[in-house]
This record gives C-alpha cells, structure tokens and sequence, in this order.
C-alpha cells in the first residue's frame, strides 16, 4: 500500500519545474528520476523530513485512511496546500501529519516555489494552537530567500493535542496508559 501512495495518473509532480505524472518524483539534490517509494526511502536514509507541496482542494477524491497513511508512512511531516478537502485535513491530523494552508492569494507557482529548494518551517516550537500562522522560508538553490505565513490548519484544541502525540492513535494509547498508572498508584 506504502509503495501504491501517489501512485494514480492523476497526480501530477511539478519537481523541479517538469510535470511527472503518476508515482514518480525526482530526488534532490542529484537530480534521479525515481519512484516516490524509492525517493522517500533515500530521503529517510539521509534524514530528510519531507513535506508535500499542493493545489486547490488536497485530498479531493482520496480513498479514505490510507490517503494519510501512504504519506505518513512514506516520512511526510507537512502538506502545504491551497485548502484541503475536509475529510481528508482530519484524516492528516490523526496521521500526525501537520496541514498548513497557503493565505489567500499565494501558492507554490506564485512564489516560484518548483520543488529543487529545501524549507523551513518557523513558529512551531512556541506552542501550538489552533489556526496560528506561521511562516515559511524557502532557500533557493541560488542562494535567494523567499519568506511566507502559513495557516496552521489544525482547527481545534483537540486536533492540536493528536498531532502534538504524533496521531489519534498515539493520543489515545498515552491516554490509556495515563489512566492505567493512575489506578495503579491509587491501589
């Protein structure tokens, strides 16, 4: 299922300003085409964390979970989108997978953003809360810099609290085992 994520005609990879249709991406900074599976398994091995670059409406037509699992498991830690379709957001913040939204009227091809640059994200460590901004920093290849605010699309202090455990099913084990610690000290 993991080597399946991304894997549809449907998706279109605009890296490095070529448009890669289906499974496929480039890796950065050498330049090989390769399956997304293959990249995201390099990427790991170098310990590059991996966000995702979207459109209008991410998640649109996904087929439940696993649309957040492929991801997930591929090493995603971020998607940064126009918007996102609104079963799917959820389905990310219970993945562990942080949405952020592009503020009105900016996107990646406005801001030249094509895939070849590596990002920042600031304003996480200072304590999340719902619907913050943040911003982020692009560094070109060519040296430039290019700096944006983001929309942090967890939309509750619930949904803060499941990505901040990693997912829904770190929450709710820790949880658990908070319970069970405390009926055990009281026995």
């Amino acid at each position: 299922m993991v080597r399946g994520a991304f894997w549809s005609k449907g998706v279109k990879n605009r890296m490095g300003g070529k448009v890669i249709e289906g499974g496929y991406t480039i890796h950065w900074p050498d330049g090989q085409l390769m399956t997304v599976f293959d990249a995201a398994m390099k990427y790991r091995e170098e310990g590059t964390p991996l966000i995702i670059l979207a459109g209008q409406t991410y998640g649109a037509g996904s087929s439940r979970d696993w649309a957040a699992k492929g991801p997930k498991l591929l090493g995603i830690k971020a998607v940064i989108a126009k918007s996102f379709e609104r079963i799917h957001r959820s389905n990310l913040v219970e993945m562990g997978i942080l949405p952020l939204q592009f503020m009105e009227g900016e996107d990646a091809e406005k801001l030249g953003i094509n895939g070849d640059e590596t990002f920042d994200i600031i304003g996480l460590s200072q304590g999340l809360k719902p619907r913050q901004t943040v911003e982020l920093v692009v560094h070109k290849p060519d040296g430039r810099v290019i700096r944006t605010k983001l929309l942090v699309r967890l939309d509750t202090p619930m949904e803060v609290q499941y990505f901040l455990n990693g997912g829904i099913l770190q929450y709710v084990l820790r949880q658990i085992i908070k319970k069970y610690r405390q009926g055990s000290s009281q026995s």
